[in-house]
This record gives C-alpha cells, sequence and structure tokens, in this order.
C-alpha cells in the first residue's frame, strides 16, 4: 500500500488563509537572534513622542492659524485638535500595549483585520513617512540658512534651495545632508539614537519655555480681543490645519520593539506625551497671540516677530535655534518609524527578507535605514517643500482611520484579548477619531487624492508579485 501524502488545500483568496490571514498577537518579550534590542524606557519613549509632536506647531503652525484662520481663537483650533488626536492616541494605546512590536498601524491592522490591510497600511506609510522627513528637513534647512546671514556668511545660491525655488537654486544641500546625518544617527544603535533625541528634547523644551516665559510678562489683554474675528468657523477650519502638529506619538509606536516593559510602558508614553504637548501648545497660543495682534503676526516668523514686537527681538536667533532643534527632532522620530515599519514588513515576508537582517553588532536594520535617509535626502534636495508636503497628509490620516476601526473590531472578535490599557467608550471615542480623519481626507485636494491612488495601485502590483505569496503567514509558502 503506497504512504500517504498529506496534501494541503489551497488557499481562499477572500479567506482567512488568503488576503483576510492575520499575525498571531503572541510574540517574544524579548529580541530573538537578529532582532531589535528593547533599550528605551518610558522618558525616552516621552522624548521619542515629543521628538514628533512638539515642533512646527510651536515654531510656525501657531503663528500661521492665528494669522489667518483663527485670531486669538488659535487656541480653541488647539483645543479641538488636541481632543481629536487623542480619540486615535487611545486607540493607538491599546495596540501598543497589545501587540508591543515593531511596525506601528502596520502591525495593529495585519493583526486585527487581516493582511491586505496590513499590508496597505504600510506600504502607505513608507511614502508618508520618507515624505514627513524630508519636509522636516527642507524647513530646518530654512532656519538654518536665517541663522547663516545672521553671522554674516554669505553661500553660494546653487545650495540654497531645489530648482524652481529661487533664482540660481539648484538643490538644497542643508536637508539633503541633514537626512544623511539622521540615518548615520540611527544606524549606531537604538541606545544611542535615543540618547541623541532625549538630549535635543530636553534643549528644545527649555527653549520654549524660555520664550514661554518671557513673553509671559508682555501679554496684553487687548490683544485677546476680537476672540474669534473670524468666527467659531475659523477656530474649526484652524483645528485641521494644528491636526497635524499633535499627531507624532504614532511614530514613536513604531518602535514598540526596542522599548523595555513595552505593554505597560507604550500605553503611558503615549498619554504622557500627548498630554504635556497639549499644554505646551495652549501656553504657546496664549503667549504669542497676547503679545501682538493676531493680524500683525509674521507667518513665516511668528514668535520672532511677536518678540521683537515687544522689545525682545534678541531672542529671535534662540527661537531659531529652537527651531533647528524641535523640526529635527520630528525628522528624526519619522525616519526611526519608517526604518522599523520597513524592517517589520521585510521580517513577515511581505519585502524581501534581505532588508529584516540588523547589523551583527549594533542589531538596528541599517540595510533599510540608509534606503531611508537617501530617498528623504533626494526628496528633501530636489522638492519644493510644498510638493513634498502634499506626500503626507493623506497617508497618517488613513492610518488613523484603520487604527480606530481595528479597537472597535477586535473588542467584537476577541474580547478574551489581555489588554494592558483599554480605550475608554468604545466605540464612541474611536469613531470620534474616524471622523475627524474622514473630514480633513475628505478636504485634501484633487492631485492629493491621485498622487495616494497611484502610489497605493503599485502597492497592490508589489504585493501581487511578491508580498502574497512570500508572506510568512501563506500557509504555501516554501522555506528558502
Amino acid at each position: 500500500m503506497p504512504e500517504s501524502t498529506t496534501i494541503r488545500p489551497r488557499s481562499k483568496l477572500f479567506s482567512r488563509s488568503g488576503l483576510f490571514r492575520r499575525k498571531s498577537f503572541e510574540g517574544p518579550d524579548e529580541a530573538g537572534p537578529g532582532g531589535l534590542p528593547r533599550t528605551m524606557g518610558l522618558w525616552q519613549l516621552v522624548s521619542l513622542s515629543l521628538g514628533g509632536l512638539v515642533g512646527a506647531g510651536v515654531f510656525s503652525l501657531a503663528g500661521v492659524v492665528a494669522n489667518q484662520q483663527a485670531g486669538p481663537g488659535v487656541m480653541i483650533s488647539f483645543l479641538i485638535a488636541i481632543i481629536a488626536s487623542s480619540a486615535a492616541a487611545l486607540c493607538y494605546a491599546e495596540f501598543a500595549g497589545l501587540i508591543p512590536r515593531a511596525g506601528s498601524a502596520y502591525t495593529y491592522s495585519y493583526a486585527a483585520l487581516g493582511e491586505i490591510a496590513g499590508w496597505l497600511i504600510g506600504w502607505d506609510l513608507l511614502l508618508e513617512y520618507t515624505a514627513i522627513v524630508a519636509v522636516v528637513a527642507i524647513a530646518v534647512s530654512g532656519y538654518l540658512s536665517y541663522v547663516v546671514e545672521q553671522v554674516g556668511l554669505d553661500l553660494p545660491s546653487w545650495m540654497l534651495g531645489a530648482p524652481g525655488t529661487g533664482p540660481g537654486h539648484r538643490v538644497d544641500l542643508f536637508a539633503a545632508l541633514l537626512c544623511l546625518l539622521l540615518a548615520f544617527v540611527l544606524s549606531r544603535g537604538s541606545k544611542q539614537s535615543a540618547r541623541f533625541e532625549t538630549a535635543l528634547v530636553v534643549i528644545k523644551l527649555a527653549i520654549v519655555a524660555l520664550v514661554v516665559v518671557a513673553g509671559a510678562f508682555h501679554i496684553s489683554a487687548g490683544n485677546f480681543s476680537p476672540f474669534l474675528p473670524y468666527g467659531i468657523g475659523g477656530a474649526v477650519a484652524g483645528a485641521a490645519t494644528t491636526f497635524f502638529a499633535v499627531y507624532g506619538y504614532d511614530a514613536m509606536t513604531a518602535a514598540a520593539e526596542e522599548s523595555v516593559e513595552a505593554k505597560r510602558l507604550l500605553p503611558k508614553a503615549i498619554i504622557v506625551s500627548l498630554a504635556i504637548a497639549a499644554v505646551i501648545y495652549l501656553l504657546v497660543s496664549i503667549v504669542l497671540v497676547g503679545m501682538q495682534r493676531y493680524d500683525q503676526i509674521d507667518v513665516h516668523s511668528p514668535f520672532s516677530s511677536a518678540l521683537a514686537a515687544v522689545g525682545l527681538a534678541g531672542l529671535g536667533t534662540v527661537v531659531a535655534v529652537g527651531g533647528i532643534l524641535g523640526i529635527t527632532t520630528s525628522a528624526f522620530a519619522n525616519m526611526l518609524a519608517v526604518s522599523r515599519i520597513w524592517f517589520a514588513m521585510s521580517r513577515d515576508g511581505l519585502l524581501p527578507r534581505y532588508f529584516a537582517r540588523t547589523h551583527p553588532r549594533r542589531r538596528v536594520p541599517t540595510r533599510v535605514i540608509w534606503p531611508v535617509g537617501i530617498g528623504s535626502a533626494v526628496i528633501a534636495g530636489f522638492l519644493p517643500i510644498k510638493e513634498a508636503a502634499d506626500l503626507t497628509n493623506i497617508g497618517i490620516l488613513a492610518a488613523f482611520i484603520v487604527v480606530s476601526i481595528a479597537v472597535v473590531v477586535l473588542r467584537r472578535t476577541r474580547p478574551d484579548l489581555p489588554r494592558s490599557f483599554r480605550t475608554p467608550w468604545v466605540p464612541f471615542v474611536p469613531l470620534v477619531g474616524v471622523a475627524f480623519a474622514v473630514w480633513l481626507i475628505a478636504n485634501l485636494d484633487a492631485l492629493t487624492w491621485l498622487r495616494f491612488a497611484a502610489w497605493m495601485v503599485l502597492g497592490l502590483v508589489v504585493y501581487a508579485v511578491f508580498g502574497f505569496r512570500n508572506s510568512v503567514e501563506n500557509p504555501e509558502r516554501k522555506e528558502p
């Protein structure tokens, strides 16, 4: 009688063994061979989150929204944005405590909604985070150029901006070099890069505190009237702009696998960092519009103009330095995030596993970090900031929607899972996050939608050709 053989049934495409197969919620508590070492404590995680949360919003957006949309009501704009962001943050906190592994929204959606959802969000975030790094680097370059001018140096025009941004501009050299510098720092190891980020965040917060305290002695009550010159609608519209300043915690969750006691500390880090950022943004708004009338604020250098208006022009250079540090920490957090998402997708087989190998000594994914650094440097060096910024918004909002929905779905499908943190008032809180993100996406221009659609179509092609068959969750996959 012939020996029987086991024949595995072919996967059905639209099933739990096909497009909707799911990543396990179980994962190692400690890094195995080739994994990421757990070295970050609570305050390093908080610093990484604050690196993304407190940046352009303090040094730029507050003044723009006050001048053009909300007047003194900019503090209401920030309050609305923080409430909306908090709804998504609470959903991220539940997942961070449930699945403390690299990948952030990619990993969460893969485990809760299935592989195709995880792939689409992961592919989306690869572009979004890389573009954010480039946008932030371009903004830092602008502050650096200002400081260089202040000390009397005359730099050649070819290195001061991307083609088309000014006479003689060929490349934004400062921005490109910053991207490469951040890649170098990240490649040194998790512990060293976390110390670098923490040091910059501490200096940045000290500068913000100095500016707020100095400005507080020059607040004039008359500058708060009229409080809503553009009506309540202006303050609500301003919330859409300020929202993009208060979602940096998502980048920190991508480094979940490098946190000690991750299930306990990650949710706490998200909540603590968002609370600190909320206080900072509200104080900054009050001081800014209190020092100078909203319609006289210079949108290009809000705090510098406001400080000059009250006789503190000497602090302008300090603000510029704070801007450089503040925005650099945001670039760092986002570059770390995209490198960890790429690493996680490669480890899961959806992208070539070549990229899932860590450096033998430093134990960081250098095979991913350097391509991200070079890619962001090319975007930063040769694209104007508006074109680079257009690549960023829709993808982050899509991730917020998916994570919020996934919390609701998982409460129904897996109520038994041990959760170290539970999002309160489900489904109300997640639905608030979804509604706000949908509203913002609906107001994006057609070109942004077109670029997003083109990138996602490319992603589906890559998944169909490579990811689906090479996924570690594919029951028919042949081990190399």
